[in-house]
């Protein structure tokens, strides 16, 4: 096999897995997708045809999305960690290291097999994910949006002060709407 490119690495390094399971989590937590809208999700995050999801595992994947928004409710790393000790547990086989039968570089899997249902790999992978990014830096992964009208995990692996907000534009519709309260 060829070495791995910067493309396979863009699209499959821990960053991106855990950006996946960001828009994974809002996607199941907030809406009510359809599983063609899962589909694409997923082949927008790296994921290559054929990708097809069933209404069954799209309910099995809000079931796992749900559990780990827990660990982006988490406000302090201790609470993170649990969650995400409990969701390794829930692991069904040891870690291991797969090439997909060679079509890809060796990465880590925590699910049963290489060919494992769409919720159990989801849910597999985004803990692995997770796991790491607090490893690396020792605080909560992500967050959950302050904002009074957005419900948004969001990832907070940068430095500087924790974030509170999922994007620049929840941000700012808070300051205009404190402003709009304290200045009528």
């Amino acid at each position: 096999m060829p070495s791995p490119g910067r493309e396979w690495s863009t699209r499959h390094s821990v960053q991106a897995m855990a950006h996946r399971t960001v828009a994974l989590v809002n996607a199941l937590t907030t809406g009510d997708p359809t599983p063609a809208e899962i589909a694409r999700i997923l082949r927008e995050h790296g994921e290559a045809d054929p990708v097809t999801v069933t209404d069954a595992e799209v309910r099995e994947m809000r079931a796992a999305a749900r559990t780990l928004r827990e660990v982006f409710e988490a406000a302090h790393v201790d609470r993170a960690a649990s969650a995400l000790n409990a969701l390794l547990r829930q692991a069904p086989g040891p870690p291991r290291l797969t090439s997909h039968d060679g079509t890809g570089p060796w990465h880590p899997h925590l699910d049963g097999h290489d060919d494992a249902p769409w919720p159990e790999w989801f849910l597999t992978s985004s803990a692995l994910a997770l796991t790491i990014l607090l490893w690396d830096t020792q605080r909560p992964p992500g967050g959950v949006c302050a904002s009074s009208t957005c419900q948004n995990v969001f990832l907070a692996t940068g430095g500087g002060p924790p974030r509170r907000y999922c994007s620049r534009r929840c941000a700012t519709r808070e300051r205009v709407a404190t402003h709009r309260r304290t200045h009528p």
